[in-house]
This record gives structure tokens, C-alpha cells and sequence, in this order.
């Protein structure tokens, strides 16, 4: 039973963290991706949720991709960059490689082109569009990311988990009072039975002593009348 018991706990404590990180990244996913025109970071990295097959089989749709703040002047052709762009007549954040890169001495230029894409991009970039250079992805956490910001995926992922932590937190509060309290009303009941049990004792003793001290003036007594015998004899 206890084996179970503390098996639960760190299921329990596991399942806290687990939901905790989900949230950090939640928040972080979040707030990175709030604005098209500003990027946030933690240590440079940024994480991206991507919209569009362009760059499979690289990464695809539905995937966490993860980029990092670099130094523009060492990015090479080949490369798989994002940055700020323009993509149907609205600002963007868009993630796909350099394919050639034009430099005048003073400033340069990138053509980038999606992997799965049979043509370049419209718009060339320049370095200051550029929000970093892409690391590594996280298959499907995308999917799982934008099912997180909807309403029933924030309801089971996090606020069930959560309520069901809280419960079990305050039933075991309870049951900790429980047996808090039956400790100690056994600890009493133990002090009251000891005390008895040395009253008891006491009282043994006394009632010994009465009838030692009794047993000793009917000795004294009987002597007593022995000796006033004898003198009356003489």
C-alpha cells in the first residue's frame, strides 16, 4: 500500500513539472510569436510554430522549430534563415534557406527559396530582416502548441491537471490533519494510561504499606498485652 501510495506521488510530481514546462513553453511560444514585427528570446533562441509545407521535408507544417540570434556577416549560402518579411501584403516572419547572397562592400542581400518551393522568394531580404538562423525542430509540437492556445486544449492540458493536483494537495492536507490528530489522541491516551498505570502503582504501594504498618501494631500490641499478663501473674 505504501509502495502504491508513494508510486502516486511521483506520478503526481512528475505530471506538476511536466505541466509547468508545457506552460514555460506555452508562454514563451507565445509571447515570441505575438508580433511579427518583434521577436522575443530566451538566451538567443526563439521558438516558431510553422504554417506552411515550403521548407519540407526540412521541417513541415505543424512542426516547433527553434532558431537562434547570429551574426548575419557569417551566414553562408545554404543556410536556413527567418526573418521579417512581406507575405500577402501583411508583415510576416517566414523560415527558408539562402540561396544566393549579393554583397556590395557595405551592406548585403539574400534570395531565399522554401525547399519545397520551385521558385525563389519575391522579396529579397537585407540584414536587418533577419531574426536568426534556424537549429532544430520539434516534430508535430506545433500542432500540439496551437491545439495548447485553443480553448479545450488549454482545459485539458493544463486547468484539468491542475484542478486534479489541487484536489489530491488538499486531500492529502486533510489526511495529514487526520492522522496528525489520532497521533496525538493516541499520545494522550498513552500519557493517561501510564499515569494510571503509575497511580495504580502508588496506590499498591500505600495499601502495602497500610497493612505492613498494621500487620506491626498488631504485633506491637499483642506484646504488649503479653508483657501486662505476665506482670499481673507476678
Amino acid at each position: 500500500m505504501k509502495t502504491v501510495k508513494k508510486a502516486a506521488e511521483i506520478l503526481l510530481s512528475v505530471l506538476l513539472w511536466a505541466i509547468i514546462l508545457i506552460m514555460a513553453l506555452f508562454t514563451f511560444t507565445t509571447l515570441a510569436t505575438r508580433d511579427e514585427k518583434s521577436v522575443s528570446r530566451v538566451a538567443g533562441y526563439t521558438p516558431l510554430i510553422v504554417k506552411s509545407p515550403s521548407m519540407a521535408p526540412t521541417f513541415n507544417e505543424g512542426d516547433l522549430i527553434i532558431i537562434k540570434a547570429c551574426d548575419v556577416k557569417k551566414l553562408v549560402e545554404g543556410d536556413v534563415i527567418t526573418f521579417h518579411t512581406i507575405i500577402n501584403n501583411e508583415f510576416a516572419l517566414n523560415t527558408h534557406r539562402i540561396i544566393s547572397i549579393v554583397d556590395n562592400g557595405v551592406a548585403r542581400s539574400y534570395t531565399t527559396k522554401g525547399d519545397n518551393n520551385a521558385m525563389a522568394d519575391t522579396h529579397m531580404i537585407s540584414d536587418g530582416d533577419i531574426v536568426g538562423k534556424y537549429v532544430t525542430r520539434l516534430p508535430a509540437m506545433g500542432r500540439f502548441m496551437t491545439f495548447l492556445s485553443s480553448s479545450t486544449g488549454f482545459l485539458l492540458v493544463i486547468v484539468l491537471p491542475m484542478l486534479l493536483f489541487f484536489i489530491y494537495q488538499v486531500y492529502h492536507l486533510i489526511m495529514v490533519s487526520i492522522n496528525l490528530k489520532k497521533a496525538i489522541a493516541a499520545e494522550e491516551a498513552t500519557d493517561v494510561a501510564q499515569k494510571e498505570s503509575e497511580a495504580a502503582a502508588k496506590l499498591a504501594e500505600a495499601e502495602a504499606a497500610l497493612a505492613e504498618a498494621k500487620r506491626i501494631k498488631e504485633e506491637a500490641e499483642a506484646k504488649l498485652a503479653q508483657a501486662e499478663g505476665t506482670k499481673a501473674d507476678e
